[in-house]
């Protein structure tokens, strides 16, 4: 099934011409629960990976016996979602309780390989925005599931970039971590739903006079709102409290849409390729290529939503009425740093070594 983003609440070009050079596509990816096969873009999907290639491992000397059973994670889910709408019965519950963080693995050295877990796999074919080397059609995204690597404790992402068509024999079963260090550290395995949007550069890194030209229409916007909610009408009155509750339900859907250059203009939620980063926990910071000093753009963003409260205007047409789904609004069930992440590449050359960013 397709997702469809509704058009933006208006044409913000038309009442801003100079952000027409502060255009980006972006391909939202709208995970939704499902079961990939190695032909299909996905999230945590079983990749493409050749039989005869070794496996990414994480060889970082940190605890890798213990934490959370990844079978644990995955069962739990299954309950969740197969005991959505009823009571749970004695046995799942049990089931859930028994689930707990622990030193499961012992014999596991902390400076053992631990194959690394199987994030996304995507086709340029089937995502647009998806730039890597020439004649590379496929991007593998691996993590290990510790936040625990280098100075910043974070997790640790591999990027594998191939040509699809060299892939012979793909490797069965794959390997998998058989612990994670916390449970949202693992994502739920998820077809897409590739989608080509239209964004525009955060309000923080335009030039100052266009800063100030969309502050300024924001509050003249919300002076109109405050006069519209403080009319000096006189209040109306009602026979009855059903004739108040329909007037009241008339007037809410009768009222303006509250607009946000940040919320509903300029940044779309969501894992997604391509597009810009928003800054909105920390002031901009740059994320340049240490080879050789390029600017690197997000590649990949993994976020927590796929649209919260302020973003509502996101949601995709065919999920409005599963809006308070968390299979729609949270499919992945990942939740890296304080809720986003993304992976840089460089535009020069996409092999130099990628960098990470977080919100």
């Amino acid at each position: 099934m397709t997702r469809t983003t509704p058009p933006r609440p208006l044409d913000v070009e038309a009442a801003f011409p100079a952000l027409a050079a502060h255009r980006r596509t972006a391909t939202r990816l709208h995970p939704r629960h499902g079961s990939p096969g190695v032909q299909e873009s996905s999230v945590a999907g079983p990749p493409l990976w050749p039989a005869d290639e070794p496996w990414p491992v994480c060889t970082a000397v940190h605890p890798k016996g213990t934490g959370h059973l990844l079978s644990d994670v995955r069962l739990s889910r299954r309950i969740l979602e197969d005991s959505r709408g009823r009571e749970r019965t004695e046995k799942e519950r049990r089931l859930l309780e028994g689930m707990s963080e622990g030193d499961h693995v012992p014999e596991l050295q902390d400076d053992a390989p631990l194959p690394m877990l199987a994030v996304a796999q995507l086709y340029a074919h089937e995502i647009p925005d998806l730039v890597g080397p020439e004649d590379h059609d496929l991007l593998q995204v691996f993590w290990c599931p510790f936040e625990v690597h280098g100075p910043d404790r974070t997790i640790d992402v591999v990027l594998k970039w191939r040509r699809s068509t060299d892939v012979g024999a793909v490797l069965m079963p794959q390997p998998e971590p058989p612990v994670v260090g916390r449970r949202e550290c693992v994502p739920a395995m998820c077809v897409v739903h590739p989608e080509r949007v239209v964004e525009h550069e955060y309000l923080g890194l335009l030039e100052e006079e266009l800063q100030e030209e969309i502050d300024e229409w924001e509050e003249a916007r919300l002076a109109e709102d405050d006069e519209d909610e403080y009319s000096s009408a006189p209040p109306a009155s009602y026979a009855t409290y059903e004739e108040y509750e329909e007037a009241m339900a008339a007037a809410g859907a009768a009222e303006p849409e509250e607009i946000n250059y940040m919320s509903d203009l300029s940044i779309a939620p969501g894992w997604k390729v391509g597009g810009f980063a928003s800054w909105h926990l920390t002031d901009p910071a740059p994320v340049d290529c240490e080879v050789c000093g390029a600017a690197m753009p997000p590649l990949l963003t993994v976020d927590m939503w796929e649209c919260d409260g302020a973003s509502r205007s996101w949601l995709p047409v065919e999920d409005r009425d599963a809006s308070d789904d968390p299979r729609v609004i949270d499919p992945t069930g990942v939740y890296l740093g304080r809720g986003l992440m993304r992976v840089h590449t460089c535009p020069a050359d996409p092999v130099h070594p990628h960098r990470l960013s977080f919100q």
